[in-house]
């Protein structure tokens, strides 16, 4: 529309240069109807005067601000005979009126997100760059879907009325994902190692899942960032590193981005000084500074050695100390000389604390987690340590802890915002198990009952082979004490595949924190117990059938030093059990375990972990040890690729698994994110252990296996999918065995 209006401005222009003046008798308007003739008239500046003609310059221009009112799609011009003189008729074609705009052809993005970037007005006249800008805002959101190929046409339908209709039609194109990355001016860094950096990805077979290779605009920026944080590590601190240049390949498959690096000069670090206020020697606060003379000149560790030394300040309650790197850089040496100047401030107390966000947890339940009250001294480290405490909770989607200065320099206020999760769940469901069969589960659980961090559960679980009902409660806090107090009431049965069993107990236990991220547990256990159904001709097993009680305590200390209890990246948990069976009942054995699994973080978020555990049981009496306190390995919680109980001694006649009296295995397992955003993780792992009678030892005759499987922490809880290969199968074992839980991992 906009070329038509301005081939009308040159013809006329060509037409009017013609003549040179007009005696006007009158300015008429036509073709009006929404627009106010005197809105028109009200641009027009001419004046009709007998004394002084009209030039076609100024017609020119009459025309030219008629259109800037942007209501039309044409203008003309015409001089017309008059019974006085001449009459100059403006004869303009109004813009349509909007009344609705339509989106067809999305499927990559929701309507809804698409009406978002709508900037269109209805009803209004329609307006290109209106429409243009709206255009414009939906392709930018499908290049950052990875949809470059996408085109937007505007088609208008307009009725006799002058009313239209827009329809946005979307034509999405191919996904084009980035195929190659390259790097150009890196001479002392590899490619490879520049492309682990950036968070750019090439696509790869799983990115129809994943979404992996989809170029983002952001993500690209903070990748320039990456590669210069990445050269300044290894003292390249006049690097410079330029936008990156994106283009599809000549067969518009894919995308090529190409960053281009400038590296500069490498530099050592000089000599090393502190300055300021100084509350410890030199040699001591020197040695919070993780850099070395002649060392190469490392970014991270100078912010590292600064954050150190406002620690060290910020522990002994100097909240707003400041630490200044100054830094005098000699190119032609190719060093920088380095002074920490500090600047302590005033000495920092608490003085009040706020709680926000917790709509339904109580205050009193995240105040108890804070290793800070009101009136103690600041400290950095108790600090990070209360807001690990308060996420460990489990109850909060995010925990910020800040600081901030209260009515003096000498005081500063804590402020501790959470944003609440669902902590209650219900679920229904089934499932098929290769121990259990078909099996019906119903759940109904609470973390945080009525906002008191009190734990509820109430299972039941209905198999072709086990059936269990299961009520308990755990308050970590009992009367706002230390303590914390428990109980489990609980019914089981379950078929074995040589006998079955009935069990009908409860469990009373307390615990109390002995250390940081340790805690000790006392556990009362009490159970009937009935042993039917046996088709084993083995004595070990014929000899358990019938009834009997157990009546237990067991002593247990665990230790859990992990950054995030619900998914560890960090840290690790041991824990050490000693139960004993005898006080009363007809059961008598004594138990211990001991267990340890330690995470460490890898590159691009991935997690290796490393799992073992060793167990004993024993006689205290001339009794035997009851079978279903011995130890059964194989399946999803001990070592994959074998069948459950099915890892262990047998009996030499009957070739039944009869379980074990002692006990070991080790799980190697590299975690790797598949999709952060739904929680979805991949796991490589690699089994080994076994299970010995009394007579054997300890690590004879080991057992392996490796696998892999897929985690995900979806709204109905912890899913495993798990495919476990058994690396050296014997007669009548399977090579390969698949199980799956809804649960907590092991």
């Amino acid at each position: 529309m906009r070329t038509i209006c301005l081939c009308v401005l040159i013809l006329l222009a060509a037409g009017f240069a013609q003549a040179e003046n007009y005696e006007l008798e009158d300015i008429v308007v036509v073709g009006a109807s929404r627009v106010a003739v005197s809105s028109i008239r009200a641009v027009i500046d001419i004046e009709i005067d007998a004394d002084r003609p009209v030039t076609s310059e100024e017609i020119d221009q009459a025309i030219r601000d008629i259109y800037a009112l942007n209501r039309f799609d044409d203008i003309s011009a015409e001089i017309i005979d008059g019974e006085r003189g001449q009459i100059l008729s403006f004869t303009v074609v109004e813009r349509p009126l909007l009344t609705e705009v339509k989106i067809e052809g999305f499927d990559e993005i929701d309507e809804e997100e698409l009406r978002e970037l709508v900037t269109i007005k209805t009803p209004a006249l329609y307006d290109d760059a209106e429409v243009q800008q709206t255009i414009d805002a939906f392709l930018q959101a499908y290049i950052e879907e990875g949809h470059r190929t996408a085109k937007i046409e505007p088609l208008l339908d307009v009725d006799d009325g002058n009313e239209a209709v827009l329809t946005l039609k979307i034509d999405e194109g191919e996904n084009i994902l980035v195929g190659k990355i390259s790097f150009v001016g890196n001479h002392a860094v590899a490619g490879d190692d520049l492309e682990d950096v950036i968070e750019t990805r090439e696509r790869w077979w799983l990115s129809w899942l994943t979404g992996r290779g989809t170029f983002r605009e952001d993500m690209a920026q903070n990748d320039v960032m990456l590669i210069v944080e990445y050269y300044h590590d290894r003292g390249y601190m006049d690097v410079d590193a330029l936008q990156p240049q994106i283009a599809l390949n000549d067969e518009e498959e894919y995308l090529e981005i190409v960053f281009e690096i400038h590296e500069g000069l490498q530099y050592q670090v000089g000599t090393l000084d502190i300055s300021g206020d100084l509350l410890e020697t030199k040699e001591t606060l020197m040695a919070q500074v993780v850099m070395e003379p002649a060392a190469v000149f490392n970014r991270s560790e100078l912010r590292r050695s600064v954050l150190a030394l406002t620690d060290f300040y910020a522990d002994q309650g100097y909240a707003y100390v400041n630490v200044a790197p100054l830094t005098r850089k000699n190119r032609e040496l190719q060093r920088i000389d380095l002074t920490f100047d500090i600047e302590q401030g005033p000495l920092v107390h608490i003085d009040r604390i706020e709680i926000k966000g917790n709509t339904r947890t109580r205050d009193k339940v995240i105040r108890r987690q804070l290793e800070l009250a009101e009136g103690d001294l600041y400290s950095a480290t108790k600090l990070r340590q209360s807001r690990r405490s308060v996420r460990n909770l489990g109850f909060f989607e995010s925990v910020s802890l800040r600081d901030s200065q209260s009515t003096s320099p000498s005081l500063a206020n804590l402020e501790v915002e959470v944003v609440e999760r669902p902590t209650g769940t219900f679920t229904l469901g089934a499932g098929y198990s290769s121990v259990d069969h078909f099996v019906a589960q119903g759940s109904i659980s609470q973390d945080n009952f009525r906002g008191y961090g009190v734990k509820l559960d109430l299972a039941a679980s209905l198999g072709g082979a086990s059936t269990t009902y299961r009520v308990g409660v755990t308050d970590p806090y009992f009367l706002d004490s230390k303590w914390s107090l428990g109980f489990d009431v609980y019914k089981r049965e379950q078929d074995w595949s040589d006998f079955s069993e009935r069990t009908t107990g409860g469990a009373l236990r307390a615990g109390y924190p002995l250390a940081r991220d340790v805690k000790g547990f006392l556990t009362y256990r009490y159970e009937d117990k009935e042993i039917y159904d046996v088709t084993s001709s083995s004595l070990l097993i014929t000899e358990q059938e019938g009834e009997s009680t157990l009546s237990s305590v067991t002593a247990s200390v665990t230790r859990n030093s992990t950054d995030y209890y619900q998914d560890p990246s960090s840290g690790g948990i041991s824990k050490v059990s000693f139960e004993y069976a005898g006080l009363g009942g007809t059961e008598h054995f004594a138990k211990s375990i001991g267990s340890h699994r330690h995470f460490w973080p890898a590159f691009w978020g991935t997690v290796v972990s490393l799992h073992g555990q060793m167990a004993f049981v024993a006689e205290t009496t001339d009794d035997a040890v009851p079978i279903d306190e011995k130890f059964f390995l194989g399946g999803l919680r001990s070592i994959r690729g074998f069948e459950t109980r099915e890892v262990g001694p047998q009996d030499e006649n009957t070739g039944d698994f009869v379980g074990g009296n002692k006990s070991a295995y080790f799980n190697l397992e590299y975690l790797f994110p598949i999709s952060k955003s739904m929680g979805l993780k991949g796991v490589l792992f690699a089994d080994t252990g076994n299970a010995w009678a009394k007579g054997e030892d300890y690590f004879r005759d080991m057992r392996y296996s490796a696998g892999w499987g897929v985690r995900w922490f979806s709204p109905l809880g912890p899913l495993r999918f798990e495919w476990g290969y058994n690396l050296d199968p014997r007669d009548e074992e399977k090579n390969t065995v698949f199980e799956f839980s809804i649960g907590t991992a092991f």
